[in-house]
């Protein structure tokens, strides 16, 4: 983002088919009232009208937005990473977020004072945590869904995370979380877990950059579940396949993970 200033936070917007369910006007709002936040939405290669939607957004104030249109449809995982690796580039923080807004756009400025205030935390992620004086709006079956990938992925990883697959994340921008998007996710569904099977490789000989040091998983005040996602309740089986991959592929009793250094390169200067 050309005038993305390094003090800058933007967040990645992944967009498929996303044109009747975009809500221009929130991002607007929200952009006009912060000025530090910026927006790079990537168009996944929609047949609809999503990209019309997005190119009239980014005319009307191409200070706060930018996007990156695909030709084809590569799935969310590959969206993220693409507008990830060109964000790392630019902002001071950087992250993303469902284009549904089912976490509001107003839990980011808490993400950005959580990484102002603990510096030695490199990951927020947005934890849907169902707690007195919190507004989580979720379908019951979904959420038992997700409490079982979770608790999979939890026991996968040998880690206490909460919630892997809340779409609201933020990073310190940084070589070694650069480092993190260099090569493609070998699933779809779960490449959240994935970033985190990576950290846990990363600091394998750094024992003060293990995910449960860096993570900080924070209970979000608001989210809702919005209608029309296009995750359904049998790609629960799809993911946890996609989850023993990423086991195999970063198991510790496999030399030091199955993944080589080579692999992920970690940029000079890190």
């Amino acid at each position: 983002m050309s005038t993305a200033g390094r003090d800058s936070t933007i967040i990645v917007i992944p967009c498929y088919n996303e044109a009747e369910r975009l809500d221009v006007a929130s991002f607007r709002s929200f952009a006009a009232a912060t000025p530090g936040v910026r927006f790079l939405f990537v168009d996944d290669g929609s047949t609809d009208g999503t990209a019309t939607v997005l190119s009239a957004l980014v005319a009307s104030d191409p200070h706060s937005f930018e996007c990156i249109h695909g030709e084809r449809n590569r799935g969310k995982a590959e969206a993220v990473r693409t507008g990830m690796a060109r964000a790392l580039r630019h902002g001071r923080y950087v992250g993303y977020w469902d284009a549904d807004l089912a976490t509001p756009l107003s839990e980011i400025p808490r993400f950005i004072a959580l990484l102002d205030d603990q510096p030695h935390i490199e990951i927020c992620f947005g934890a849907r945590v169902q707690l007195l004086g919190r507004d989580i709006q979720r379908r019951a079956y979904r959420h038992y869904i997700g409490r079982l990938f979770a608790t999979a992925a939890s026991l996968s990883l040998a880690l206490p995370v909460y919630d892997t697959q809340c779409g609201a994340k933020l990073f310190r921008a940084s070589p070694r979380v650069q480092a993190l998007f260099a090569e493609p996710f070998l699933g779809r569904w779960t490449f959240d877990v994935e970033l985190i099977a990576r950290l846990s490789w990363q600091s394998a000989d750094d024992p003060t950059r293990c995910p449960s040091r860096v993570i900080y998983e924070l209970p979000l005040t608001a989210w809702r579940d919005a209608g029309g996602s296009k995750v359904k309740a049998a790609d629960l089986f799809t993911a946890l396949v996609e989850l023993q991959r990423i086991r195999r592929k970063y198991h510790p009793g496999r030399g030091k993970f199955a993944m080589t250094r080579k692999s992920v390169p970690l940029p000079h200067g890190s």
